[in-house]
């Protein structure tokens, strides 16, 4: 019987991935990854490695998340050394913990290996920062893809009226209903909005609206995307720095 490591893979760039995460990387008898992750973390493997991909796409899961868990847990007993690589961090909507509970219920070894959240890093690389003195104090991370079978929202929108910073993660496809919701709470339509494309990758791509013109400029962007709300978006015209690196 095995041990896993539920490591975050970080937010597409590979020179992002933890040193502690290339390690297990490196010593890994088997990976299991999602779509997220950078594939070029595979290269990184020993002679003989297994992968096996479990990415989820909108609207095409390869599988649920109950089969996922139950792949992760047929490794470890197969393997001394698993890795379950998933993209950003595995606490920050990525299902580490359901998956982790899984193992301790079946007394499976696991350790977290955190990742850098793309929510952070993604803004960063577009030159937004998530918090700016004078600006706002405090930001929210937010899933723009609520679980199935809900007959309410589970995002409390009558809390997003003040200037903290809101970072919603896959909700490209909710961006009009995103930016309806905020309007209707009270924020201003010409208020701050960005989407970032495929961020801290080389064909990173951001557009920069309003809540009421977002969602025709950025309806067409490929997915993974992010959206970030606020004031900070603006701070952008002086920070950008990716896109016009040489």
């Amino acid at each position: 019987m095995g041990k896993v490591y539920l490591t975050g893979a970080g937010p597409g760039d590979i020179e992002l991935l933890t040193v502690k995460a290339l390690r297990v990387v490196k010593e890994a008898d088997v990976i299991i990854y999602d779509r997220l992750a950078n594939p070029d973390i595979l290269e990184e493997a020993k002679d003989g490695c297994e992968f096996i991909y479990v990415g989820k796409e909108d609207s095409h899961h390869t599988l649920p998340q109950e089969e996922i868990n139950e792949v992760i847990y047929q490794a470890a007993l197969k393997h001394e050394n698993v890795v379950r690589l998933k993209g950003g961090d595995p606490f920050v909507f990525g299902r580490g913990g359901e998956e982790g509970i899984y193992l301790f219920e079946r007394g499976i070894k696991f350790e977290f290996i955190p990742g850098i959240t793309s929510a952070i890093a993604v803004p960063e690389y577009a030159g937004i920062p998530v918090t700016h003195r004078g600006i706002t104090v405090s930001f929210r991370v937010v899933t723009g893809h609520e679980s199935s079978g809900k007959d309410h929202s589970q995002i409390p929108w009558e809390n997003y009226k003040s200037d903290d910073t809101i970072i919603f993660l896959m909700g490209l496809h909710r961006l009009k209903t995103i930016c309806k919701k905020l309007i209707e709470i009270g924020k201003p339509k010409d208020y701050p909005i960005a989407v970032i494309s495929r961020g801290t990758r080389a064909d990173e791509k951001t557009v920069v609206g309003t809540l009421d013109d977002i969602y025709e400029q950025a309806k067409d962007l490929p997915t993974p995307a992010l959206i970030v709300v606020g004031k900070v978006v603006k701070l952008r015209e002086k920070l950008s720095w990716f896109e016009n690196k040489e």
